[in-house]
């Protein structure tokens, strides 16, 4: 499924929202109440999730230029060792 491109960058951001929503949802109900504990978990589970995914859409990121500049320093070297016409 292809999400829009504004939707995609602020799914991270909704995960955390979310956690943060159960996490003081769970707050307001008080620890009398018994699933306040069950909300607590969930918001927690929700910002967890929000920072995996944002961290792996980090590294996928800086994955492809570290493969570019890897791939520019090689034809540097070969560049360096081919003989001048």
């Amino acid at each position: 499924m292809w999400l829009p491109t504004p939707v995609y960058d602020r799914v991270p951001q909704f995960w955390l929202l979310l956690g943060l929503l159960f996490m003081s949802s769970g707050t307001y109900l008080g620890f009398d109440y018994s699933l306040s504990f069950w909300y607590f978990g969930v918001g927690f589970i929700c910002c967890i999730w929000s920072l995996w995914i944002f961290s792996m859409r980090l590294s996928a990121r800086k994955a492809p230029d570290q493969a570019q500049q890897t791939t520019e320093a090689s034809q540097d070297v070969d560049a360096g060792t081919e003989p001048v016409a």
